[in-house]
Parts: structure tokens; sequence; C-alpha cells
């Protein structure tokens, strides 16, 4: 074994669309960490409460639900640079309007909430446009090493985003941090923009059927015939809906750790640590192409993260009528369940 068959394969990296998508997500995947960490700081700020911080989850599903399944359906029936376009164009206002109501020092919770749901609307058709778009521009067998990449270079803006946003929160407060991110999309896209035309793909001679309800219902359809693709979905959402910690963040940092309430470098570890293992995990990634059983794989994977969220929550559990916030433990198990990611 060699090093190149352990560390990330950067293969994809050498075609020029996906180079520049991938380049410009370095700038943008740091600016959208800054929101995603000052939404939830902001809200505990304003409220002192993990319930309201919770809601973000509600406000976030349910678009990311009903906008995703609809936006895979649209990403297969039109042209995808196109609804790239869109939706990133609307990620860029939905975005400057998390700026106005902090530069206007609003403290209204649900108005705060009602521009997250919007900004996960664009975000659920983005996602898998983007996904789709990759076969397009890619040999099919650099899809795994182009997922691998990706995947690093969300978790390491994951990283510098809370970072930063903790360092800057108490020193400059939410607006700026909101129009850094709505900035840093313009980088993302010029690189849409540099794509070529990708139509939608017709079979047998016939243009695509427009989206709708029946395409929605033609794909839970495809997955209830792949259950080894449908069971990745559940067991992740699993993991994702009951291990979860990231809503308690902001209460843990302050309480527990004895943080600020609206950032602070408490505040900043805990958010930056799952995607610190993650990066770890991804710059290893050189296995993943070579997995055979894909399934046994996922499972492992999930049953690591649970005990890793499950050590961290104990770091920080109290004992004998006292809390002891061993902060770094907490961290490194949080790491590990980035890994695991």
């Amino acid at each position: 074994m060699n090093l190149r068959s352990v560390v990330a394969d950067t293969r994809p990296l050498q075609h020029g669309d996906f180079r520049r998508l991938w380049t410009a997500n370095i700038i943008t995947v740091i600016g959208a960490q800054l929101t995603i960490v000052s939404v939830p700081a902001q809200i505990y700020a304003d409220t002192g409460s993990s319930a309201y911080v919770g809601l973000t989850g509600i406000f976030g599903l349910v678009p990311l639900v009903v906008f995703g399944l609809w936006g895979g359906a649209l990403a297969d029936h039109v042209d995808k640079r196109r609804l790239l376009t869109f939706t990133t164009v609307g990620l860029i206002v939905s975005t400057l309007g998390f700026w106005l109501q902090a530069a206007l020092g609003s403290t209204n919770v649900w108005l705060l909430l009602g521009l997250f749901a919007v900004q996960q609307a664009f975000f659920a058709v983005n996602q898998p446009t983007r996904t789709a778009v990759l076969p397009s521009i890619l040999p099919m067998n650099l899809l795994p090493a182009a997922n691998a990449l990706n995947m690093t270079l969300f978790m390491a803006g994951a990283i510098a985003g809370p970072l930063v946003a903790g360092a800057l929160i108490p020193l400059v407060g939410f607006s700026w941090l909101y129009l850094t991110d709505a900035i840093c999309l313009l980088a993302t896209l010029y690189a849409v923009r540099r794509l070529p035309p990708l139509p939608a793909e017709r079979h047998d001679g016939a243009p695509s059927s427009a989206p709708g309800l029946r395409s929605v219902i033609d794909g839970i359809r495809y997955l209830g015939g792949h259950p080894v693709l449908m069971m990745s979905f559940v067991v992740d959402l699993i993991a994702m809906v009951f291990g979860m910690p990231r809503a308690l963040f902001p209460e843990i940092a302050h309480v527990n750790l004895g943080g600020e309430a609206g950032g602070g470098p408490a505040f900043a570890v805990l958010f930056a640590a799952i995607p610190v293992g993650a990066v770890l995990g991804g710059v290893f990634s050189g296995w993943v192409s070579r997995v055979q059983l894909h399934g046994r794989a996922v499972v492992l994977c999930i049953v690591a993260w649970g005990v890793a969220v499950a050590l961290a929550g104990a770091a920080v559990l109290p004992a004998d009528g006292r809390l002891h916030p061993w902060i770094w433990l907490a961290a490194v198990a949080l790491a590990m369940a980035g890994a695991a990611d």
C-alpha cells in the first residue's frame, strides 16, 4: 500500500468545470458556515432558549423534504446550469435578508426562522442539482472521488467557519457575518455561469415530462425497488434526528462550559469539532473507492457516530451535583463522530 492509495483521490480536479466549482466552494463554504453558526447563536442570544434553537430543525426540515424531493425531480427535467443559477441567486437574496434583519437590530425570532426556511428551500433544490451535475462533467469512475473531495471541502469550511464566527460574533456582531456569506456566494455564482449548458436528458427521443408530484412519487417508487439505497437514507436520517447535538451547542457552551451567550471560544470549538474529524476522514478517504460491502460500511459508520456523540454528551453530564466541563474530551469525541460521518 502506497500513499496514493490512502490519501484523497484528486483526479477529478483535472477536469476544468469540476475544478472551478470546487475552488469556488473553498470561499463559499466558509461563508455559508458563518450563517449556519450565526443563526442558532443569534436565536440563543435573543431568547436564551435551546427550544427555540431546536426549532431551526423543524423550519429547516420541512422545506428540505418538500423542496428536496421536488428539486431532485426538477433537476432531471430542466437545464441544470439554469437551475443552479436561479437557486444560487436565491441563496444570495435570502442571506441578504439575514443581514438586513440583523443590521436593523431585529430580535423577532419568527422572522429569523422564516428567513431560515426560505434559505433552506433554495438550498434543498440547489444541492441535489449540484450532485446531479457531476455525471455530466466527470467520468463515472471518478464520482466516488469527487464526492469525497466535496465532503472534505465542506467539512474544512465547517472548521474555519465556526472558528471565525466564534471569534468575530462578540466583536462585529451577526450582520457582518451574514453580509460576508452573501458576498462569498458570488464565487459559486461565477463558477456556475462558467458551466456548459446542461439540458435535461431525453430517452427514446422523447422530451422529458414536466416535473411535479408524479415525478416525486416515481422517485419514491424507485427507492422502494432499491432497498440498499433506501435504507442508507433511513439509517442516516435516524442518526441525524436522534444523534445530532448541534441545537444544544449554544447552551452547552454558555451554561456548561461558561462561554458567552452569543459566541466565544467554547462555542467555536463545539461547532468545529465534528468537521475536524470529518476532514481527517476525508483526507484519508482513499479506501472509499475500494469498498464493496456498502451497506455494512454505512451501518458501522453510523454506530461509530452514535457511540462518539454519546461520549461527547457524557463529557458534560452532571456528576456529584456539579458539572465537569471537559471541553477537550467532548471535542475529541465529536471529532470521532465527524470522521465516522
